[in-house]
């Protein structure tokens, strides 16, 4: 598998086109959103402050996700940090270590669209076992905080660069 994270800018037309069919199992919307959403969040404001990155395997989009930084960063996250959002693998290619690709690339991902962030944030459910067992695997500390958010408790884990 030769997978490799790119920003959303870098993409062709037919690779654009492409995330936007990207979709995830309806269990999962409620956690990820769908890429609607993401999409809008990305390109209904463009500025600074969040950047859109696609999973390409054989240069076709599998998986995108969003990175967050001031103005658009969120109340709860470290004003040093970057945020991670809307991290979606399309249903069609799961259970291949996409989203596991995605989040070992994340850190230089982040790093090249911002030299000067700190660390990585994310918040999760708090009943979504699954996915804070695999942030966690990636270096992902939970901060031990849990806050109300817009479908229940959520934790805040980081990764420290």
């Amino acid at each position: 598998m030769t997978a490799r994270l790119v920003p959303y800018e870098s993409l062709n037309a037919l690779q654009r086109q492409q995330v936007e069919a990207i979709e995830v199992h309806p269990e999962q919307v409620r956690f990820s959103g769908d890429i609607h959403g993401a999409l809008h969040s990305l390109l209904s404001k463009p500025g600074p402050g969040v950047k859109g990155f696609a999973l390409l395997v054989e240069d076709i989009p599998v998986a995108f996700l969003l990175l967050k930084r001031p103005p658009a960063l969120p109340a709860w996250a470290d004003e040093h940090s970057a945020t991670l959002h809307a991290l979606q693998v399309d249903q069609r290619h799961q259970g291949k270590g996409y989203g596991k690709a995605c989040l070992q690339a994340l850190p230089e991902a982040a790093r090249l669209a911002w030299p000067e962030i700190k660390g990585l944030e994310l918040s999760v459910d708090a009943d979504n076992e699954s996915a804070i067992g695999l942030y966690a695997r990636y270096g992902f500390v939970d901060s031990g905080e849990a806050y109300r958010g817009r479908i229940g408790y959520e934790r805040r884990m980081g990764l420290v660069f």
